[in-house]
């Protein structure tokens, strides 16, 4: 991370009020978090064997089957994000190579921070996140505590600079969230702010329940990102 992110960072955590960083309310404080926990316990009979089986799938390719990335995460701490991978290992190469002879690709990529068509994702890593099953290693980080269920989709630190709310820093991020099952695939990644200080200001028991059964909706119908 470097020194003008890690500014960035600084800056809009300070900025936050310390009302707002020490909120009261019994479910963000006492609730969530234990029942982060007791969710991811309960289902990881299931999810353990499921990311073995994927993973063995992953690694018929030759390819080391798990992907970790920095992200930011509450207070602006930085932690390793942990995915099935599904691109191939040359990514960020063929990423710029693309955007490179294609303006058009470039565009899209400098506006939502990713492509409708990738040529970085591999065929069996394209079903992964149709199903976002890519995102199933990432309960660990839930565990952990570096991440909840429910929250702002975690942000890269190079994209600090085209996002403008303080809501996600007050949070840890998600695996998803109202962003990703409100307009994730219709919005730029700068309006992402909105959808982030709406979850926080409204944050609830049902407020995640409801982002939960959308998620269920989404990946049904394979709209995952």
């Amino acid at each position: 991370m470097s020194v003008k992110s890690q500014s960035v960072v600084m800056a809009r955590v300070s900025a936050i009020p310390s009302h707002a960083k020490q909120s009261p309310w019994f479910y963000r404080s006492l609730v969530k978090r234990p029942l982060d926990m007791l969710l991811v316990l309960l289902t990881s009979p299931i999810v353990v064997p499921l990311v073995l089986l994927l993973a063995l799938i992953v690694m018929v390719d030759g390819k080391n089957p798990f992907y970790s990335q920095k992200r930011i995460g509450r207070d602006g701490r930085i932690f390793r994000m942990w995915k099935l991978r599904s691109m191939v290992h040359d990514a960020d190469q063929r990423l710029e190579s693309y955007l490179a002879g294609n303006p058009q690709a470039r565009q899209e990529w400098d506006a939502a921070q990713k492509l409708r068509q990738d040529p970085r994702v591999t065929a069996f890593g394209r079903l992964l996140r149709a199903s976002s099953m890519d995102e199933l290693p990432q309960l660990w980080n839930v565990l952990t505590g570096e991440m909840s269920l429910v929250g702002p989709r975690p942000m890269m630190p190079d994209q600090q600079n085209l996002y403008s709310g303080d809501g996600y820093y007050r949070l840890r991020p998600g695996i998803t969230g109202f962003w990703q099952t409100a307009g994730r695939n219709r919005t730029t990644f700068a309006a992402r702010a909105w959808y982030d200080d709406r979850y926080e200001r409204s944050l609830s028991f049902g407020s995640d329940l409801a982002i939960l059964l959308r998620t269920v909706s989404v990946v049904l119908g394979r709209t995952g990102c």
